[in-house]
């Protein structure tokens, strides 16, 4: 290095011959599976899920077991299907994750996923209501115990939640 070149230049000049000949990488991009579908939602429809839309209540407790996991069996149905669900035996084909909302909120949504897995006759749903406060622990298997498409629920399996989570058993219409 001499003394009328300044530290920089020799450092800028190290780094053009260490990078000459390096050349630009095009960008790769991944393209999804398939494109998301985009559902135009009319107001007749919009009208038509209100009109569906089942009204939880936040007075109605039912009797749920406090031992153990979270669970609950509809009277006219068996306990096997409540064990079969326990077992994970029914995997769940949607899932509803709720963190972050409030209960209204959560009131609709939920009344929403009920909505759509009847519409597409699901028999098995994941609710994810989280840790947090346990509000929304609390109050989820009340609001879904009172719902008449619900035949049983249990705590989620830990590869769907764990305690975090509920797997719902619904009724199907063929």
């Amino acid at each position: 290095m001499t003394a009328s070149s300044p530290p920089e230049d020799d450092d800028k000049t190290l780094f053009m011959e260490a990078v000459r000949g390096v050349r630009k990488l095009k960008q790769d991009t991944i393209s999804p599976l398939r494109a998301p579908v985009k559902v135009k939602a009319t107001r007749a429809m919009a009208r038509k899920d209100r009109a569906e839309a089942h009204p939880f209540s936040d007075l109605y407790e039912p009797w749920l077991d406090q031992d153990g996991p979270t669970r609950f069996r509809a009277d006219d149905t068996s306990a096997f299907e409540l064990k079969r669900l326990r077992r994970g035996d029914y995997a769940p084909e949607l899932f509803l994750d709720l963190h972050g909302l409030t209960q209204e909120e959560a009131k609709q949504e939920l009344s929403a996923l009920l909505l759509a897995a009847r519409r597409n006759h699901i028999d098995c749903v994941s609710i994810m209501h989280g840790h947090g406060k346990h509000i929304l622990k609390q109050r989820l298997p009340m609001w879904l115990a009172q719902h008449p498409q619900v035949l049983a629920f249990h705590q989620a399996t830990k590869e769907w939640g764990g305690d975090a989570a509920l797997l719902v058993l619904l009724k199907t219409e063929q």
